[in-house]
């Protein structure tokens, strides 16, 4: 199947699963994962309407970033969060999503003059081979976090625990949708939660029911990724 046969696939899903819900379909962004990918399958899935790319390496996105300069994406970065090129994510994204610790958030404030916009990442389930918040973690670096001015909490990004039964991990997705709402009933500084980026290629569909605002897909819209 071609990029465009994938994609319309994947938004029939998301529309057939916000209409199950009673959300509308422009509610969901669908992400495209762009790891390993080439710059013009990336290009390919712009033109069917892709605007979100997400990136876990640095240097391969610089890349794409380089080579599709005249498009309109929004760049966000997915990956694990190092301390020695945060400076680097920081010049070449508009988000990142993968904020994995009040040190992470830290180090961003220190180096950010102006205001961006982040999300935190939640280990809802407390997988040790996993960084991110844990749900109480996080509850108790609320106050703190509030007070890193420059770092604006826009949203929240989750990988729930592995399994081939999507519907075995719907509480983790309907978690983090409560999660989100509790933090914006605490009307924190610097806290405004309007994005649920969560769902990949195995579970989208049952995050879009859960509540996700970004679904992240790979496989399912660049098909396997090429050796």
């Amino acid at each position: 199947m071609s990029i465009k046969d994938n994609y319309d696939k994947i938004s029939k899903i998301v529309r057939k699963a916000c209409q199950r819900v009673g959300r509308s379909p422009s509610e969901v962004l669908i992400m495209g994962v762009a790891k390993s990918q080439p710059t013009e399958r990336i290009k390919e899935a712009y033109k069917c309407g892709v605007k979100l790319i997400g990136e876990n390496k640095t240097q391969e996105a610089e890349v794409h970033q380089t080579e599709l300069k005249d498009l309109d994406i929004k760049w966000h970065f997915i990956g694990k969060l190092q301390k020695n090129k945060i400076n680097r994510i920081l010049k070449s994204f508009d988000f990142i999503q993968s904020v994995d610790g009040v040190k992470s958030l830290e180090h961003i404030h220190k180096r950010v003059s102006k205001e961006i916009e982040v999300f935190i990442e939640i280990n809802i389930g407390e997988e040790k081979n996993k960084s991110g918040f844990t749900v109480d973690g996080l509850k108790k670096a609320l106050n703190y976090i509030s007070l890193l001015d420059r770092v604006k909490i826009t949203g929240l990004m989750s990988i729930p625990p592995l399994s081939n039964d999507p519907e075995e991990v719907r509480p983790y997705f309907r978690r983090i949708r409560e999660l989100k709402d509790e933090i914006n009933s605490m009307n924190l500084p610097n806290f405004k939660i309007k994005h649920l980026s969560m769902g990949m290629t195995n579970d989208y569909e049952v995050a879009v029911e859960e509540g996700a605002t970004i679904v992240r897909i790979g496989t399912a819209l660049f098909g396997r990724r090429p050796k």
